[in-house]
């Protein structure tokens, strides 16, 4: 079966952009980016994100694009014979799967929030009775079905219409308006009254509230987020490096998708900083950003109602670009393991992670009671754990090994497909770093999780 390609660059890059913008870089990096010392954060995390992360998107866009399969049946065709570099797939295929787990789950919230929203539900509400709306939503399992159903449905339905007709076509769509809402609310946000203050705490260069914290955490930090930002490690990339042709460099493709995922992040900051400020609200991370602190922000707005639809309408292309990539891989997964056809393994992996959804929405009432990694730990809590602390470094681990050792597929065989196409060259200067120190970064990585765990 002739394997299709995306139709033209832009929309290879927009997809791959889309599987590393995601709730992330909304409710995590803007947070963190005012917590560690605001412009000076985001220096540290330009490094890292170039010297740190890109190295191992370029390789998985290798892998695919060398093998011209996804990491179901690259490490087949690419490993040496008699090696088992083939196991690997396994966890790729699990770890998509177990992103899917929970990342549909939070994508029917965002599409929750979208409809009251829009329907003036929030409206006259108390800032308590805002985070009722939350906490009845996490109570009721069938609200939390039906949505997140609706999200995979909707996804699986794009990605049986095929790459170039379906994936590629709708990606594009949403991804320009998903940037057109980011630009209308990062304006609107900064006209609020006192957005300077918000604006100074997160763009001012505070080295001082880094030595305060600590430069090392600060570091640490940087190079965590550069690291998970990108979804490394699961093979997600390189299904899609198996669908470009050898026209461009791959090193070059890596840099303007890594630019794309940090210009959603820094906009995200100018849309939330100042309207916390604005309003004099604590800008919290996670959960309660989205679905408390900003619905109350909106409450307080004039035209609060429209500005607050247009941003979670952003949230909702945000999430669900991303779960039409992740579900592309998966389908592509089926295509390759079973030689089945793309409708087939579509319908197939439908049905199976609509069930595979269910562990997470359950984890927030009729499960409640188990808590996994302690008090007030949920079901979303272990998968998440699991996948970002566990299979996405040792994950990144395997690629960085397999395309660096010669029991691999090693350093030349590599080197070579990123000259393959105009635009930047792969440093070969760097083999050294590459190939010796980035995979003991990415260790200390790995065991940091389990520290902020035992903490």
């Amino acid at each position: 079966m002739k394997r299709e390609h995306f139709s033209s660059r832009l929309g290879f890059i927009l997809i791959t952009a889309a599987c590393s913008i995601g709730l992330g870089n909304i409710w995590r990096f803007p947070y963190i980016t005012g917590k560690y010392g605001g412009a000076s954060f985001v220096i540290c995390y330009l490094v890292f994100l170039v010297i740190l992360g890109l190295p191992i998107v370029v390789m998985e866009f290798a892998v695919g694009r060398a093998s011209q399969r996804s990491t179901a049946l690259s490490f087949n065709i690419l490993e040496p014979k008699g090696t088992k570099w083939h196991w690997f797939k396994y966890i790729t295929i699990i770890g998509n799967y177990l992103l899917m787990m929970f990342y549909t789950v939070i994508s029917g919230w965002l599409l929750y929030y979208f409809i009251k929203m829009v329907k003036g539900r929030f409206q006259g509400l108390t800032s308590n009775e805002v985070a009722d709306v939350f906490s009845d939503l996490l109570g009721n399992p069938t609200a939390m079905i039906v949505c997140s159903f609706i999200v995979i449905i909707v996804s699986f339905a794009i990605c049986a219409i095929g790459l170039q007709k379906g994936v590629e076509r709708v990606t594009k769509i949403m991804m320009s308006l998903l940037f057109c809402l980011l630009i209308v609310l990062a304006v609107r946000s900064v006209m609020l009254p006192n957005a300077e203050t918000g604006l100074r705490y997160y763009l001012y260069p505070d080295f001082g509230a880094m030595q305060k914290i600590g430069v090392a955490e600060c570091i640490f930090a940087a190079m965590g987020q550069a690291f998970f930002t990108l979804s490394i490690g699961i093979g997600t990339l390189s299904v899609f490096g198996s669908r470009i042709d050898k026209s461009h460099s791959l090193t070059s493709n890596a840099l303007y998708m890594g630019i794309l995922d940090t210009v959603v992040a820094l906009i995200a900051g100018l849309i939330i900083f100042p309207a916390c400020f604005s309003f004099g609200v604590e800008p919290d991370s996670g959960p309660n950003l989205l679905f408390i602190t900003l619905p109350n922000i909106f409450n307080a707005m004039d035209n609060g109602r429209l500005w607050g639809s247009l941003f979670f309408l952003f949230m909702v292309f945000a999430a669900i670009s991303t779960v039409i990539a992740v579900i592309e891989n998966i389908v592509t997964y089926g295509m390759d393991l079973t030689g089945c056809s793309r409708k087939k393994s579509a319908f197939v992996n439908l049905v199976l992670l609509l069930l595979l959804s269910l562990p997470c929405v359950f984890g927030f009432n009729l499960w409640k009671g188990f808590e996994p990694l302690g008090s007030g730990t949920s079901i979303l809590d272990l998968e998440d754990f699991i996948l970002s602390n566990n299979l996405l470094p040792l994950g990144s681990l395997v690629f960085l090994l397999f395309c660096t050792r010669h029991y691999g597929w090693g350093w030349d065989n590599f080197h070579k497909e990123t000259k393959i196409g105009k635009g930047l060259p792969y440093p070969g200067f760097a083999r050294k770093y590459i190939s010796y120190i980035l995979p003991v970064i990415v260790l200390v990585i790995f065991i940091s999780g389990y520290f902020s765990l035992l903490k």
